[in-house]
């Protein structure tokens, strides 16, 4: 298995609850003073974020050094059913009382440009890498039936393929909504951690695909493109 950490979880409550303890120790021990992490939706996300708000009232952990970000976001306002941050919001931020300027929300509302511009901008209170993208300290990461992780498609066009960007446009996803706006494969890669949360059906033969040497997958290229990432699963590997 290359360059990554494999865990198997029997049930995706067991997984997020797992998840959610692992990174709120690591938080609070490798990052006191400030923590900067990019979350995702999918189906685990409702479930990983009460988990996260349990484990924070276990741990007696404060979110207040800590700043949140997206890996993606559809294009469509805050309080839409689609709306990755709408189901962050209802299910941690609220009722932890995260305060406003440490949630760097996408604004999916907004003309595509003009988000992903104002995205990066957010980012820009972050380090940067060698090659001056902003070190993010946590990415979490989802993947789905055909390989996608985050918005990042299978044979998305050059512009995608090949964005150098923290942030980039979307313009037609195969799974809808179609716009959308990602993380690009170089800001992944440049994390100090990526932890891929995988549940679901349908997801076996695109996770073992991945999983193998020059995968092609759009999460296959972010394991190939990382010294190490960390895969969470309630999906066995046969």
């Amino acid at each position: 298995m290359k360059n990554c950490e494999f865990r198997f979880f029997d049930s995706d409550a067991e997984l997020a609850q797992t998840v959610a303890k692992e990174w709120l120790q690591m938080a609070a021990a490798k990052f006191p003073k400030g923590h900067s992490v990019a979350l995702s939706g999918g189906r685990i996300a409702t479930a990983f974020f009460c988990a996260v708000l349990e484990e924070a009232r276990n741990l007696k952990f404060t979110f207040n050094h800590v700043h949140f970000f997206w890996a993606d976001e559809r294009c469509v306002a805050p309080d839409d059913a689609e709306s990755n941050f709408r189901v962050a919001n209802e299910n941690l931020f609220q009722p932890a009382a995260i305060v406003l300027d440490r949630i760097h929300r996408i604004k999916g509302e907004l003309e595509p440009t003009k988000a992903v511009q104002l995205a990066d901008a957010d980012l820009g209170i972050l380090p940067p890498s060698a090659e001056g993208l902003p070190v993010l300290d946590m990415i979490f990461l989802g993947i789905g039936p055909d390989g996608h992780t985050a918005s990042l498609m299978p044979n998305a066009p050059p512009e995608v393929e090949s964005g150098r960007g923290p942030y980039l446009y979307v313009s037609n996803s195969p799974k809808p909504p179609p716009r959308r706006i990602t993380l690009s494969y170089p800001a992944i890669w440049a994390a100090r951690n990526v932890w891929a949360l995988v549940t679901g059906e349908g997801k076996e033969e695109a996770l073992q695909e991945s999983l193998r040497p020059g995968a092609r997958t759009p999460f296959g290229r972010v394991l190939e493109g990382r010294e190490e990432t960390k895969i969470f699963s309630s999906v066995s590997l046969t």
